[in-house]
Order: structure tokens, then sequence, then C-alpha cells
């Protein structure tokens, strides 16, 4: 892989993070279609999602929620051919993450994403 190549994937990323962060639904949706190719999907072990309206309701669930949470991605991107993986995190502005995982990630031959599984790392034991 190029290094154009790799910046575009790096860059495909950031923006999938950004939609998960976006709490506007005019300025996700945009996010969602410049990101994701028309017929994709999400899945992990708690949601999942299937084209532009799927995925941007998943969204809205998670932000209602976790309100005040952020997704940020924590480690470099790792591509190759079609395939991306990335991990991130789900924390509040201040305190500890309340999930980590890892994204697999397939792309469109025109370089949005058409499927995303992730899988939970770690998940924080709620105070007793």
């Amino acid at each position: 892989m190029n290094t154009t190549e790799n910046g575009a994937t790096v860059e495909l990323v950031d923006r999938y993070i950004a939609m998960w962060n976006e709490t506007d639904g005019k300025r996700r949706r945009d996010l969602i279609a410049r990101t994701w190719a028309e017929k994709a999907s999400y899945l992990d072990p708690v949601l999942s999602g299937d084209g532009a309206d799927g995925i941007d309701a998943m969204v809205k669930a998670v932000h209602e929620k976790y309100p005040g949470y952020r997704f940020a991605r924590t480690s470099d991107v790792d591509a190759h051919h079609d395939r991306a993986r990335f991990t991130w995190q789900l924390a509040p502005d201040s305190g500890p993450a309340l999930v980590k995982g890892i994204d697999f990630a397939t792309l469109s031959a025109d370089g949005r994403l058409q499927t995303v599984t992730g899988f939970f790392t770690e998940v924080a034991t709620p105070a007793a």
C-alpha cells in the first residue's frame, strides 16, 4: 500500500470516529454519506445498523444513552488492500473509558466503509 492510500484510510477512519461523536443529526448524516458506502453495515456485540438510516439511528441511540461521552481512536490505523483495523475507546470528557474496543473494516471500491465489525476488549464494571 502506498502512502497516499494509507493517508486516505486514516482520514476515512478519523471521519468514522467523528461520525460517532457528531450530535447534530444533519452534520452526522453528511458524515455518514461521505464515510459509508450505500449498502454499508455495522455490527458489534450490542449494536447493528444497515445503510445510512440504520447507522444514523444506531449512533443517535448511543448519544441518547451516553450523553457527554466521546469516542477516540487509540491506535494507528493498520491497513492493507481493502481492509483496516484500529482501536478506540468511549469515555466521558474526564474519567476512565466506559468501553474499549477494536474495529475491523472493509472498504468499498470507491474508498468508503463497506462493513465495520466491532469487538469490545474492555468494558468498565459499574461501581457497587
